[in-house]
């Protein structure tokens, strides 16, 4: 059986993580990326998300078994990475996020793919995303984004969830000690595009949520435009204040 043709759980949307079908060179794609990525992160990225690794435990020199990331991080915040096979319907997406479960993809990227790869893969699921969900503002954040995005269903809405979504989550900046830091998983994951959001060739601007949320992106390339903020709980407040504009 192959890993992702895991038994589902039930009828849920969770699949289980056999880690025995990892092979050697799984593991030495999960290497490859980590030790290529972290140096430049310790200059780079924020400090909750290298404080993040730490908590979680990952280990350069494997793919890392969730059971043992959740053993440390639900202690913490509450959250649990939850293996699923690929992508999800963005209800289900959403419905995870609010009880605190992020969908984490289980596969690992070929070693002829390693700088590219068109959805996600373990890489960027957990070394990306799941450190900051060590971080207590940054979990109540996503689970908050989580339960309103859930149960939003006009479709102009849901657009300006999910640019508010890319643009924090997925490629967010914020400003520590005067200097602007990486925090969004894609710029953690990548070794082409966190730089480049570092660099001259991003127009970086102050977090504002209307110009967030009225701002398109395209993910085929570089992105251009990116926004900074100052702290975990302006997101939090974000998500309050698009909750109470939607619910008048």
């Amino acid at each position: 059986m192959h890993l992702w043709e895991a038994v589902r759980e039930g009828l849920t949307m969770y699949i289980t993580q056999d880690y025995s079908k990892y092979t050697p060179e799984n593991h030495q794609v999960w290497t490859t990326l980590y030790e290529r990525r972290l140096p430049a992160l310790r200059e780079t990225a924020c400090s909750a998300f290298l404080e993040g690794l730490d908590h979680i435990g990952l280990d350069s020199r494997h793919v890392p078994n969730l059971a043992d990331v959740n053993a440390r991080l639900k202690p913490m915040t509450g959250w649990q990475a939850c293996p699923v096979p690929g992508y999800i319907p963005a209800r289900d997406f959403f419905l995870s996020l609010s009880e605190r479960k992020f969908p984490t993809t289980i596969t690992v990227r070929p070693m002829q793919q390693l700088d590219y790869l068109p959805e996600p893969d373990i890489f960027h699921d957990v070394f990306g995303h799941v450190p900051l969900h060590s971080h207590p503002v940054f979990a109540d954040f996503l689970q908050h984004y989580g339960q309103i995005a859930y149960h939003t269903h006009n479709e102009q809405e849901l657009t300006e969830l999910a640019r508010l979504f890319w643009f924090t989550v997925e490629f967010g900046l914020i400003r520590e000690k005067g200097k602007i830091k990486l925090f969004g998983s894609g710029l953690m994951s990548s070794c082409g595009e966190g730089p480049h959001a570092l660099s001259d060739k991003t127009e970086k601007r102050n977090f504002d949520l209307k110009q967030v949320v009225n701002t398109p992106f395209e993910i085929d390339h570089y992105q251009p435009l990116l926004y900074v903020i100052d702290s975990f709980d302006q997101l939090y407040d974000a998500v309050r204040e698009w909750s109470g504009v939607h619910a008048q």
